[in-house]
């Protein structure tokens, strides 16, 4: 089934709060995504962000971010008064620092209104979430008290879940943990009707979940024997990937590696839940890294690069089995770029997944793979670029003056065409899906770039200044409607 759709974080929609949120602007651009004639939107991690501001690094697998309820919604349900609601300011780069300062503040007082009579709403979400609210509403409020410290600087008896330790925890800090509760059920109020309406309208969700968790979160603090930890959480591999043409030393992520024998002998049961809570969020669900199932780059903790680290062997087939089970064969998206051996290779041709293939690498002459769009087979996804890429237009202009030239002659398009050859391309080939950034829909420079790997300071602070007109709204539909993308009329 032929479609597209188009890449669009969430934190990037225009609005009045410093951030994208889940209020009008969401609907909007749902609104947009129908008359182009979209089928798909999708986004980044939606969890609450922690170091570097990633939604790579978030505090839950299983949380929703904060930053991007909506004090009108919240208002609208009478958990803030017109007058709570701050004013608006222009939009601009997302600042997490204003929002990090700001926000508590402003939910604590919806908060304490739905805690003085907590709804059925409420309280049937706290009881469906039990699996993991409960433990991370306690993480969050313990990394509150210890002046938002990292998991791994924490006190001993508090790191490492001393039960005593914990059951002093749970009474002194009841009010903050029933805050964080609260926020969660803000969060999914509002997301649930987001998604509600996209459905309603034709447009389907694609979620992206980090094939890891982050250092510092309840997932590693509430479940640290599924890790590779010393026993006292501390990590003793974490992951990365191995240097390349693109990156001298490698990355090095930081996060911990999975203990896979224990997920192996517990039947994947966190996994099971994991991909069962993604699913019901989601229409589709992107996993980055994919190829890390397979086999993945273990780094000795405390390396300073990623350039000392090894190949270890991953669950593979078990693991491909095992979703199977729980979620039947559809509806995910695997993230298969990077160094693809023949044994990664074997495991997406068993698993039925989609991979991708990303335009921009079909001309960069330091991509060892080969994705040229002659090359693709239906079972994939086509992007002109994801999040880690520069915009079609950046790579216009700061890749080598040879790779622009063999773009151009491949695609058949003059240099200042170029950014509109690849979008042509992408949804012309033969690919089942087809995703395109917003930014190169607007032909915008390196300036809406999402995030630059290995840095850091300046990513996931990208937001939508440029109106989204009727106008190129139904150029997409024209294009979509042309190479046989749009959804079958009603």
């Amino acid at each position: 089934m032929r479609a597209s759709g188009i890449l669009m974080p969430v934190f990037s929609l225009p609005g009045p709060f410093g951030i994208g949120t889940l209020g009008a602007e969401a609907f909007a651009f749902v609104d947009f995504l129908a008359r182009a004639r979209q089928t798909y939107w999708q986004i980044l991690p939606i969890g609450p962000t922690g170091y570097g501001d990633s939604p790579y690094q978030s505090f839950s697998a299983f949380a929703g971010n904060p930053y991007f309820i909506d004090y009108r919604l919240l208002a609208e349900d009478g958990w803030l008064t017109s007058d709570e609601v701050p004013a608006p300011v222009p939009v601009g780069t997302v600042d997490y620092g204003a929002l990090y300062n700001e926000r508590p503040v402003i939910l604590k007082r919806a908060a304490d209104r739905l805690l003085a009579e907590p709804s059925k709403a409420y309280t049937d979400f706290c009881a469906a979430q039990d699996f993991w609210l409960e433990d991370y509403a306690l993480f969050m409020a313990l990394k509150a008290e210890q002046g938002q410290a990292g998991l791994a600087d924490w006190p001993d008896a508090l790191r490492t879940r001393e039960p005593s330790a914990l059951a002093a925890a749970r009474v002194r800090l009841a009010d903050a943990v029933d805050y964080y509760k609260a926020v969660q059920f803000f969060f999914y109020t509002q997301w649930n009707a987001l998604k509600a309406y996209a459905n309603g309208k034709g447009v389907r969700l694609v979620g992206d979940i980090p094939i890891y968790v982050s250092p510092d979160s309840s997932d590693l603090w509430t479940h640290p024997e599924l890790f590779q930890t010393d026993g006292q959480m501390h990590l003793t591999q974490v992951a990365g990937c191995p240097p390349d043409a693109f990156a001298a030393d490698g990355q090095l992520w930081g996060n911990p590696l999975y203990d896979w024998p224990r997920h192996e002998a517990e039947h994947f049961a966190w996994w099971k839940q994991r991909m069962k809570h993604a699913t019901s969020i989601y229409d589709v669900v992107r996993i980055d890294h994919f190829r890390g199932f397979e086999s993945y780059y273990s780094i000795p903790a405390g390396n300073k690069t990623a350039a000392g680290g090894h190949w270890e062997k991953g669950p593979d087939r078990d693991f491909i089995n095992a979703m199977h089970e729980n979620l039947g064969e559809g509806g995910i998206i695997a993230e298969d770029l990077g160094y693809l051996t023949p044994e990664v290779k074997a495991m997406l041709s068993a698993s039925g997944y989609p991979g991708m293939k990303i335009m921009q690498f079909a001309f960069d002459s330091r991509e060892s793979g080969n994705y040229l769009p002659h090359t693709y087979h239906r079972n994939s996804v086509v992007y002109t670029g994801t999040h880690d890429n520069v915009t079609a237009e950046g790579w216009r202009a700061t890749a080598s003056p040879e790779d622009v030239h063999y773009a151009c002659r491949y695609l058949r398009c003059a240099p200042k065409d170029l950014t509109e050859a690849m979008i042509a391309a992408c949804l012309s080939c033969v690919s089942d899906m087809a995703i395109i950034p917003m930014a190169d829909w607007l032909h915008l420079g390196a300036e809406a770039r999402i995030n630059t790997p290995s840095t850091q300071g300046s990513n996931w602070q990208w937001r939508l200044t440029t109106p989204l007109t009727s106008l190129l709204a139904d150029h997409i539909a024209d294009l979509t409607v042309l190479y046989d993308r749009a959804p079958a009329a009603e």
